[in-house]
């Protein structure tokens, strides 16, 4: 087996290992791992689902590629037999280096002597670096900074470390120079040692300028204008003594005579400071003589701004990418424009646009700070309630008058799983549980049920699985990770107990993870042609349903018969009343009229309409009897 391990590993990390193989059963079986000895790694072994067992390799000790960069051990495999037999296998770790050395100079300090005579690109001296990396972490490039930015008289091979004469020296001008020299790595990592480079003198003399006035800054849109007056002169006589002054050909600039030994450098045409900023003009003096020598000066000329440049954003558009949950204030990302102006031309005042949207409350989403142009989010964000929002940031400069642009900002929330799964089947909130049926004769891998489950997350937040935690008799169902299916794992037999209660845990993948968990009632029965409900478990909720029913029934007995008591008891008392004033004999109504003492029976009851009787007793009549006549029916409405 290869390994391939990072120096940079951190000790505890686990490596997997392939799984020995051993046909033998039981205490025969494969049952321990070990390793050769070493002071970086142990083998664990772990139990799979299924019983078998897997060598996992630990890391104890960080690895140094610099110190060891391979190691070779061996795993053996041991059984539980007698005698015990044992299998080996051989693994190589190949240690990946990273880059954790920096390169390092042979020397801190190098010191060479050269004449000022000698010819631009003469070796000067070879400087050397070594990094202890290997690959393109120990590969060493070489890099110059030398005090003398504008002439540079030395340059240096960036692969081999040899430093050379840019341009003829002259003792005159420097005695030394100090250079400093940097070697950097694959990685990026860099040494640093110092250059001195003296100068040995020769007889000569070069023509020697000397700057009278210098005019800078200078404004980027007026031509003409004098920007330096120099004077040259030679310690030389005779031939020797003249000499010429020139410019590079492709400045705009000119040199023009003045009066003897003077030049003035004037501008030829109009500048733009945005096209260049600055002119570094060298100015050559040479004399006359035999070999000629010649001196170089050379000035820097600043170009001061106007404010003709808006401000310019780095991107037209920026996606920001910030999670929900957030702390408020939370920095989620900055735009940045620039300015082609200098100055307080060129200073950015960043600020948030009014934005189309009437419903997007960007004042209370983000805020940006004007004058780094980092936006914040003002509260926490919820994913389930907005996924992405876009608005618009402006740019404005400070110059008169004030120039502006605009650029597109979108801020895509990110997910967090910070909702746990629900279970839409089997419903947890019935008032019955719900209890799946499965016939004894079902074969191994019967499908018993579903459960449904959904998250309100997204992603891998939303990826569900599906596991069995509790169950009545293990081995008996099992549950598909994947898709939430219960399903029997065997056959089922007559020893099996008819009721079983399976708790299937859902889980999501989020970080860290979610669950809910579902109850399922499953009846084992011998066919779908008899009734096996109801179960026991529910028996008392219906006894309980009968109940409530007879204490209705009795309830509304007694009503019925309260009321019944309460018409007879009225009209007796009303019969009472007519006895006492009526005179012996049968009661007589007048023609066209309706006696007050009429029973009045309104259609509260089952009757649709209200019936009115006259009630009359008769005097001679001991036994009290009843005469009713005939009902007096109101006209109705059609």
């Amino acid at each position: 087996m290869l390994l391939k391990i990072s120096e940079i590993t951190m000790p505890g990390k686990i490596f997997p290992l392939k799984m020995a193989q051993d046909l033998d059963v039981g205490s025969n079986s494969l049952q321990s791992y070990t390793i050769s000895s070493n002071p970086h790694f142990h083998v664990l072994t772990s139990n799979r689902s299924d019983g078998r067992k897997f060598p996992e390799l630990v890391l104890d000790k960080a690895l140094d590629r610099e110190e060891q960069s391979q190691f070779r051990l061996t795993l053996t495999a041991l059984d539980g037999g007698s005698p015990p037999l044992s299998g080996t296998s051989e693994i190589q770790i190949l240690v990946l280096d990273i880059n954790d050395n920096v390169p390092e100079f042979t020397q801190d300090l190098y010191e060479a002597h050269i004449s000022e005579n000698k010819h631009p690109g003469s070796l000067v001296i070879t400087v050397s670096a070594r990094d202890l990396d290997a690959g393109s972490f120990g590969e060493v490039s070489y890099t110059l900074f030398q005090d003398d930015d504008i002439n540079q008289p030395f340059e240096i091979n960036a692969i081999n470390g040899q430093i050379r004469l840019r341009k003829t020296l002259d003792f005159e001008e420097f005695q030394s120079y100090h250079v400093d020299i940097e070697a950097t790595d694959g990685g990026g990592l860099t040494g640093k040692c110092s250059l001195i480079v003296q100068v040995l003198d020769v007889n000569d003399n070069a023509p020697e300028l000397t700057v009278s006035s210098l005019n800078s800054p200078i404004a980027e849109n007026l031509p003409g204008i004098i920007v330096a007056v120099f004077s040259v002169s030679d310690a030389d006589s005779g031939p020797n003594q003249e000499v010429i002054c020139s410019i590079d050909d492709n400045l705009p600039f000119l040199l023009r005579p003045s009066v003897e030994n003077f030049y003035a450098l004037v501008t030829d045409g109009a500048l733009d400071r945005e096209t260049r900023a600055q002119y570094n003009i060298t100015i050559t003096v040479t004399d006359l003589g035999t070999p000629r020598l010649k001196t170089e000066h050379s000035i820097t000329i600043h170009v001061s701004d106007v404010n003709d440049n808006a401000p310019a954003f780095t991107q037209t558009s920026y996606t920001l990418l910030v999670r929900e949950n957030n702390q408020p204030a939370l920095n989620i990302g900055s735009v940045s424009a620039t300015d082609r102006d200098s100055g307080t031309n060129a200073q950015i005042t960043y600020s948030l646009l009014p934005t189309q949207d009437p419903h997007l409350p960007l004042a209370s989403l983000v805020s940006i700070n004007a004058d780094n142009g980092q936006l914040f989010a003002l509260r926490a964000l919820d994913f389930e309630v907005l996924q992405a929002f876009e608005f618009r940031v402006g740019a404005t400069d400070q110059g008169s008058p004030a120039l502006s642009s605009q650029a597109l900002v979108r801020v895509v929330v990110l997910d967090d799983n910070d909702n746990s799964p629900f279970v839409l089947y089997p419903m947890q909130n019935a008032s019955a549980p719900c209890t799946e049926l499965v016939p004894r004769a079902a074969e191994q891998g019967y499908l018993v049920t579903k459960v449904v489950a959904v998250d309100r997350d997204s992603g891998q937040n939303a990826w569900l699985s599906y596991q069995l935690l509790k169950a009545t008799e293990p081995g008996l169902f099992g549950v598909w990770a994947h898709n939430g299916e219960v399903r029997t794992t065997r056959l089922l037999s007559e020893r099996d107990a008819a009721r079983h209660r399976l708790v299937v845990l859902v889980k999501d993948n989020g970080e860290p993870p979610l669950s809910a968990s579902v109850t399922l009632h499953v009846l084992l029965v011998d066919g779908f042609s008899q009734p096996y409900l109801p179960l026991p478990e529910v028996a008392p909720e219906r006894a309980q349903g009968d109940s409530l029913t007879v204490y209705l029934v009795i309830a509304l007995a007694s009503v019925s018969s309260l009321f019944l008591f309460s018409v007879l008891v009225f009209v007796a008392v009303r019969l009472c009343r007519r006895r006492r004033a009526a005179p012996l004999g049968v009661c007589s109504v007048p023609e066209g009229h309706f006696p007050g003492h009429l029973v009045d029976f309104s259609g509260t009851g089952t009757l649709s309409q209200s019936y009115q009787y006259e009630v009359c007793l008769a005097g001679d009549s001991g036994s009290g009897e009843f005469k009713f006549l005939k009902p007096i029916i109101p006209n109705l409405p059609p």
